[in-house]
């Protein structure tokens, strides 16, 4: 009796090793690679805070992408004069928002921010872990909220989501801010969290000391 010849198998492409210090699962340009704009706001982040942030590091596999991408987030989070939202409330979205998302990128490095920002190492953790527990002022408590709504079910959000907010004097730019704020960290969550992007280290220890009263 004859054997029916078996199918060879089909091969397939080999995939590549991650390596053990990679930042992201994709690949990562060096610094050097990157071009003459992208090279100029990495030197800026070493100036001002001694790292360049692996978000950037990663974004810059696109660097038109990465340099659109970072104007709009740099002036939606860090804008003072044309905000409606202190950079506590923005840095507490971010919190609030990356914790329901689950991503390590962003509840790192934003935990960092707003314990600079704030000057308490407590609230960020709180944030964290259920920010229904944690103290905070009723414009805050109606901010995150929403935003919290607008992560898990915004399909179902209607008028009277908006209802708590206005009732604490947020107006109607206000809230269109914050809607923006809690989008780009559903953005940004979701990019780090299908790209395996890795935080800083730096971010687990800075401002972890309360800030002495002046």
């Amino acid at each position: 009796m004859s054997q029916v010849p078996s199918k060879p198998k089909r091969k397939t492409a080999p995939i590549p090793p991650t390596p053990a210090a990679s930042t992201a699962w994709v690949k990562v340009p060096e610094p050097s690679e990157a071009p003459p704009e992208v090279q100029a706001l990495f030197a800026k982040f070493l100036e001002k805070t001694g790292l360049i942030p692996n978000v950037a590091r990663n974004f810059a596999l696109l660097p038109e992408h990465f340099l659109r991408w970072f104007r709009y987030y740099d002036f939606l989070m860090r804008s003072e004069e044309h905000s409606q939202l202190s950079r506590k409330e923005r840095e507490m979205i971010a919190v609030v928002v990356s914790s329901e998302n689950r991503c390590e990128y962003c509840l790192a490095s934003h935990s960092a921010y707003l314990r600079e920002i704030s000057g308490d190492p407590v609230l960020p953790e709180v944030l964290a872990a259920n920010y229904r527990r944690a103290d905070l002022a009723p414009r805050e408590r109606a901010l995150l909220d929403f935003a919290v709504k607008m992560t898990q079910d915004s399909p179902t959000m209607s008028p009277d989501d908006l209802i708590p907010m206005r009732a604490v004097g947020l107006s109607d730019e206000a809230i269109f801010e914050a809607a923006q704020v809690a989008a780009m960290f559903n953005f940004t969550n979701r990019l780090a969290n299908a790209l395996g992007w890795k935080p800083n280290q730096e971010y687990y220890y800075q401002h972890r000391t309360p800030k002495a009263d002046e």
